[in-house]
């Protein structure tokens, strides 16, 4: 049994640090404290979500260990963020990551908190071989459509990288521009963690850009709504009409032009 010298402080430090032995750990299980097992039950959980997301990892790692076991080392993994939003550019982003990469916890951008995007931002690029970003503004939207705008804006985030890849895994489409071998993969950034790492750079990198062009318009809350059309957005665009950002080809802006 666990001394009961050692305080529920010492054991919550060891199991914090992970400065014990196994034999300890079994012995844990047989104090009686409640302060203890409460203890022992949130280390387990830790432990269990911390497998978990290994488990996803490795299998969103799959399409690129494949590719890998055929010769390829350079893939790039392309995604856009912004197609619905009223106001604002659309973003691409393409990140080559390395063949050792390891970031338990990355998935789609859409599934993380705000916290969690900032962090694996600031990871992806520190590690990230190589990384491009591409946009097509509100007057490419309009004159081209989403669709292929959203295209070009990944065409540029290709051709911005540094390295130049061999392989693309794109999200949900494919550019047909670039005459670089590449796979369309629905609800990529799901399956693929280079398309993942992509989402996420694509979406902090727009977040970021439209808090800039909400302190120079602060009446349409764009750091909070991010271009997307919400009420405060709404009746902004209503008392003030269309910024130089806003796609005036998109409803409701375009009975305000």
């Amino acid at each position: 049994m666990v001394s009961k010298q050692e305080t529920i402080t010492v054991i919550k430090k060891k199991l914090e640090q992970k400065e014990f032995s196994n034999k300890w750990l079994e012995q844990l299980k047989t104090d009686e404290r409640k302060g203890v097992q409460k203890l022992l039950k949130q280390y387990n959980q830790k432990q269990e979500k911390a497998l978990q997301l290994h488990e996803q990892f490795i299998h969103m790692t799959k399409i690129e260990t494949e590719l890998y076991e055929t010769g390829i080392d350079l893939i790039a993994g392309v995604d856009e963020v912004g197609r619905g939003p009223l106001a604002g550019p659309v973003v691409a982003a393409a990140v080559i990551l390395p063949k050792d990469f390891y970031l338990p916890g990355l998935n789609d951008s859409k599934q993380l908190t705000i916290e969690q995007r900032d962090h694996f931002y600031e990871t992806i690029y520190k590690q990230a071989m190589a990384i491009g970003i591409g946009q097509a503004d509100a007057k490419e939207i309009d004159y081209y459509n989403i669709y292929q705008s959203s295209k070009l804006a990944m065409k540029r985030a290709v051709d911005s990288l540094k390295q130049q890849p061999n392989y693309l895994l794109v999200d949900a489409m494919k550019i047909d521009s670039l005459l670089i071998e590449q796979q369309s993969i629905v609800k990529g950034d799901a399956k693929s963690i280079s398309i993942a790492a992509a989402s996420v750079i694509a979406k902090v990198t727009r977040d970021r850009l439209m808090a800039e062009i909400g302190e120079v318009y602060p009446m349409y809350q764009f750091e909070r709504n991010v271009g997307y059309g919400t009420k405060a957005h709404l009746n902004a665009l209503r008392k003030h009409g269309p910024t130089p950002y806003h796609r005036r080809s998109f409803q409701p802006v375009r009975q305000y032009t």
